[in-house]
């Protein structure tokens, strides 16, 4: 193993990619189709750019696909096609936030082009240190992402079915942010209603660490809620394949995207000054009356 792919090098992928890199692999990226910022964050973790879909199939032994969860079918095509343009032998890892039926709809759009496919899902933040994130992975082909553990990246494998691994990120991100959607939307009633600083009171005398886990937290969600609409999406689906109510996690959508509508999601993670909680939720409840 030498190089490594990456779609696409935003706010985790070119972590991941960064190292990588520093754990000894060449890692490349095609960006003709990406932000500025994304250009920028690549060029910042030494990821090499290529010219084309074709030329990062033909140079890389795998491609991770770290994307938004709308994105993630759209990818997988366009590295099918160019699977099929050039005959290159592939690992074309889904590491995205979609239910496991939808994993395996992408994991066989790559190998009907003759791909070799694996699940995977990324618990945890961007990994700039030892044991804060793992790539769970899943399928025939998991052992082979698994080698990347020898490059600094944590890839437990679940089993070998491909879809596991995805499950397993479904079933923990309805808890993270699903939890944040809801104290997001407790929170910003409390304000509408006035009585923010009584609950407030309350917290610190029943829900002390609940409180932290909120001031700590929720100020830097807004930039992430527009793609994390996508996510709970995927997890509503994936409660009702097997029979529960997708109506907790359509409703965590709504809440994302009722922020996502604010101007507090048009900051970036690299701006300083970031609002508080307090003033997170001032702007929250402006941009409600104005609804």
């Amino acid at each position: 193993m030498k190089t490594v792919g990456i779609l696409s090098p935003g706010d985790m992928g070119h972590t991941v990619g960064q190292r990588l890199r520093e754990h000894g692999l060449r890692v490349v990226a095609y960006l003709g189709d990406r932000s500025g910022r994304t250009r920028q964050l690549a060029e910042k973790a030494g990821i090499e750019e290529v010219s084309s879909y074709e030329a990062m199939v033909r140079e890389a032994d795998i491609v991770l696909s770290i994307l938004v969860p709308a994105q993630a079918a759209a990818a997988a095509q366009m590295v099918a096609s160019a699977l099929k343009k050039t005959g290159a032998e592939l690992l074309f890892a889904d590491c995205n936030a979609v239910a496991p039926k939808t994993t395996q709809r992408i994991g066989k759009v790559v190998e009907d082009a003759g791909g070799h496919f694996v699940d995977a899902s990324i618990i945890g933040p961007p990994p700039r240190q030892e044991g804060t994130t793992r790539f769970y992975a899943s399928g025939a082909h998991a052992e082979k992402l698994a080698r990347l553990n020898e490059y600094g990246l944590d890839v437990p494998v679940v089993s070998g079915r491909v879809g596991d691994a995805s499950a397993v990120k479904m079933c923990y991100a309805g808890l993270t942010k699903g939890l944040t959607a809801l104290c997001t939307e407790l929170l910003v009633a409390a304000e509408a209603l006035g009585v923010r600083g009584a609950l407030f009171d309350e917290y610190r005398t029943s829900q002390a660490a609940m409180l932290q886990r909120m001031e700590g937290g929720l100020p830097g969600m807004p930039p992430k809620s527009r793609r994390w609409v996508g996510e709970m999406e995927e997890i509503a689906s994936t409660m009702a394949s097997v029979g529960l109510t997708p109506k907790f996690h359509e409703a965590a959508a709504d809440m994302y995207r009722f922020v996502g509508g604010t101007s507090l999601a048009d900051r970036t993670p690299e701006e300083a000054d970031a609002p508080n909680l307090e003033e997170m939720l001032r702007v929250l409840v402006d941009d409600l009356k104005a609804d």
